[in-house]
């Protein structure tokens, strides 16, 4: 099963001490709760990987890559690519491990460029990553030399895939608990920088979410948000009468001016819209690493400025505001 002794005793000391026995029950708890029928097949199948010896992380041209000091078999690499493939999708990325190459949905480099201009710098900081996904982000973040990288997300699968890059960088500062946002600890005030990417609009109360973000930050700490957007003045937001994008989960997408009205009402402060930017076809696509539709299928095909269901198309902004 999911050991999280590296992770707790990384945070024995300093700022997240306290928090670390409220950490491990809601993160035992969520473990507990998860009865998925193909996890212990996922877990199999990475724990069975061969040894890399000595294996360092490096970014190639945004792709998070996996050197080792051999390079894979044919063996190897038929078993690292049926593992892969248990795995599938592969959302986040790209990822290039020991020489296979994972062309994932989203083309995340693109984005993470977009951000990266803006942000203070991560060296030394303590860093949350709610809603990390597979964790490209958090192996990104890695490259500035943080203290400490805590990337959470219910989903299984993507703590699955985070664990089979994870497995050849245990030393690596960076960690993934399978929680919500609202599973956290109430008012940690411990994180330098805290980022929600994607998040925002999958839930019911956005203010909700806010409080949660300002929560875990500490005085001073940096929030980066980026989310839905539509185009529009301020107090016009979109409600969804039932999907979006083919999205069951979307609730709320406000316009910039009134996304920066939130974040301020939720008593952030320095708040900035760094970025907006209409997600392209060339950024979010099917793959091989991703077989099944991606936004080409669900933007109208006559007027790709639409989705299927006539609403604007997806548009993203970026958001900076301290605590």
């Amino acid at each position: 099963m999911i050991s999280l002794e590296a992770f707790l005793a990384q945070i024995r000391s300093g700022r997240l001490a306290k928090f670390s026995e409220p950490l491990n029950a809601a993160t035992q708890t969520a473990l507990g709760h998860y009865t998925h029928g193909e996890l212990k097949g996922w877990l199999g199948a990475i724990e069975a990987l061969p040894d890399m010896g000595s294996v360092k992380v490096e970014v190639k041209d945004g792709t998070v890559t996996l050197l080792a000091d051999r390079q894979l078999s044919d063996a190897d690499r038929t078993q690292f690519t049926q593992a892969l493939e248990l795995l599938h999708p592969w959302r986040k990325g790209p990822f290039n491990l020991f020489g296979i190459d994972l062309d994932c949905e989203w083309r995340s480099n693109l984005k993470w460029d977009r951000i990266l201009e803006h942000i203070q710098p991560l060296k030394d900081r303590l860093i949350l990553d709610v809603g990390c996904g597979n964790g490209y982000y958090c192996w990104r973040m890695l490259e500035q030399g943080p203290q400490l990288v805590l990337g959470i997300d219910p989903s299984y699968k993507f703590m699955m895939q985070f664990q089979l890059t994870k497995r050849y960088l245990p030393e690596s500062p960076v960690f993934f608990l399978p929680l919500k946002g609202e599973s956290l600890p109430t008012k940690m005030a411990v994180f330098d920088t805290v980022f929600s990417m994607g998040v925002l609009y999958h839930r019911k109360s956005p203010f909700d979410h806010l409080e949660e973000l300002k929560g875990c930050l500490a005085p001073g700490g940096e929030l980066v948000l980026e989310t839905l957007v539509i185009e529009g003045d301020i107090n016009e937001v979109l409600v969804p009468d039932d999907r979006y994008a083919q999205m069951r989960n979307v609730w709320f997408i406000p316009s910039p001016a009134t996304l920066k009205s939130w974040v301020q009402r939720a008593g952030f402060r320095e708040v900035r819209i760094v970025d907006v930017n209409q997600t392209s076809t060339d950024e979010q696509r099917s793959t091989q690493w991703m077989r099944f539709h991606s936004l080409a299928d669900y933007l109208d095909p006559v007027n790709p400025n639409l989705t299927i269901e006539g609403h604007p198309a997806p548009r993203r902004a970026i958001l900076i505001a301290k605590k």
